[in-house]
This record gives structure tokens, sequence and C-alpha cells, in this order.
């Protein structure tokens, strides 16, 4: 079987549309639509219902799909492998941040591994953990960094950083006279919070869950620098990571009665080809944690 009728059609399957399939593969309509009919009669199947324009994979259509993904990833690996072994590439990484450790951790770590590999391309996602991770099985990414505790089995992880949860209050707040905050006291409150798929927001759902309350959201934003200032004025409270925290007179770091700890793994696809370019910014990452890597 040829590979690239199975790159038409998973980029048909994804877009649900052979013009924008053309469009992304940067090639003229009909040779998609010719590579798909002779997938489909070389399969002896159909793969795709075309009703009135409309474009949807067949049941026979969905389980290929499954084995052509997989089939492309395994291509791909295997070029930049052999891309490698030639010395034709010069290496690219394409990592995934949350949003918290983007603007507050990794900046100097980013420029640092820049200076010391300058032929390498960087490229760099801000994201919730959720969207990386999916990024990241789907091989839209490299690396992607996620909280250690969820790693499922499709993934590789290496720990670098545990890092501990604060409340986030306003000077002002009766909090701010506190050593710490109970549980039940912050969810007594107005939250400020991460929208579903970050990180912050599965702390503070798990959180809940085990306490048997509902968090009372009156403002929910993936803008960090939102957050900090509606807790400002105010208007809510929050909880980040102590590093977001360190440097901003304007606001108060409490630590919870019980304190929250988060463990951070870098990450990557347990079934594919890590490359050199990789390989050297999982080690720099945990050089610079003090990780050593077994």
């Amino acid at each position: 079987m040829d590979v690239k009728p199975l790159r038409y059609f998973t980029e048909v399957a994804r877009h649900n549309s052979f013009t924008r399939a053309a469009e992304a593969l940067h090639v003229a309509q009909p040779a998609v639509s010719m590579a798909i009919r002779k997938l489909e009669a070389e399969l002896e199947l159909t793969l795709f219902h075309r009703q009135d324009r409309q474009v949807s994979l067949t049941d026979e259509g969905v389980r290929l799909l499954t084995h052509a993904e997989r089939i492309l990833r395994a291509v791909d690996d295997a070029r930049l492998e052999m891309e490698e072994l030639r010395g034709l590439s010069r290496g690219e990484v394409r990592v995934g941040i949350p949003s918290m450790l983007g603007s507050y951790y990794f900046p100097p770590i980013l420029m640092a591994f820049r200076h010391r590999h300058p032929n390498l391309n960087l490229s760099v996602v801000e994201a919730g953990t959720g969207s990386l991770q999916q990024m990241l099985e789907q091989s839209e990414l490299d690396l992607a960094v996620i909280v250690a505790e969820e790693v499922p089995e499709a993934l590789e992880a290496r720990s670098f950083l545990r890092e501990q949860m604060m409340v986030a209050v306003a000077r002002d707040h009766p909090f701010a006279r506190q050593l710490d905050v109970a549980l039940s006291d912050f969810f007594d409150q107005e939250l400020v919070m991460f929208p579903r798929g970050y990180f912050h927001r599965r702390v503070v759902d798990r959180l809940a869950g085990a306490s048997g309350r509902t968090p009372d959201i009156g403002f929910e934003t993936s803008l960090l620098p939102l957050i900090k200032s509606i807790v400002k004025q105010g208007f809510g409270i929050s909880t980040l990571l102590a590093m977001v925290l360190q440097d901003d007179p304007d606001l108060v770091a409490l630590p919870f009665s019980d304190p929250v700890w988060l463990d951070l793994s870098i990450a990557w696809r347990r079934d594919g080809y890590l490359s050199r370019a990789n390989r050297a910014f999982v080690d720099f990452v945990l050089e610079q944690t003090g990780t050593v890597e077994s």
C-alpha cells in the first residue's frame, strides 16, 4: 500500500472535505479525489459517504483512519531518524508548555538552550495540559510538559519540577493576615480560574471533588495577567504556582493548610522516535533542574 493515498485519506477525514484537504496538502483537488478512489478500489471498500457535497467517514473509513495515523507516524519517525543518520537534518524541537510555566519558568531555559544549540529550530506552543497531551499523542508536538500524576500509558515522561500551589489573594483580603488557608475556607470564596483542560483547573476540581464542594467560579480565563489583575482588585481569589507569585508585591501567597504539590514532567510518545534534537532538549531541561536521567 502506497503511503501517499493514506496521507490524502487522513487529511480528507480531518477536514471532512476534499477541497480543504487539497488546500492543506498543497495539491489539486482532483488529485486527492483520484487517490481516494484508487485506495477504495484497492481495498474494495467505500471509505467516505459523499452526499450533497458533505463528506464523512464510513464505518470502514473510521477503522482505517486508526491504522493510517499509526502508519504515517511510523513513516515520519523513520524518515526523521534516517535523515539524522545521514546528517541531513539540522534538528527541530516542537515543545508544548502550560501557560504559567511558559510565562515564568521556561523563558530562561529556552534562551539558554538556544544559546547552546544555535543550529536547532525551537517551536513552542503554549496551551493547557489537556490540549498539549492531545497534540502530543497526535504527533503535532514532539515534547510536552504535563502533570506527572496523569501520565497515560501511551507516553514516556521524566519528572523535572516539584512546585507548590499557593492561594493568591489581594493584600487587603482577610486571608492575607493568615498563615495558611483551609480548603473549606478556600471554597467559600468566589474563585478566578483557568478553563477546564489546564492543570491549574484540574487541581482545583480534584480538591473540590475530594472535599465534596462545588467551586464558585466568578471569572474564568486562560489569561494569567488577567487572573492576577482580578485578584488584585479583590473580585475573587485564585491558586497559582509559587513561582508566579513570588515577585508580585500586590498579591499575597498562602499555602493550603494541607499543602498541595504538583510534580511536572516532560513527556513524549512512547512508540515514537525521539530525535537527537529532542533528546538534547530533554537532557538540557533535566540538567537545569538537577535531575539525573536514568
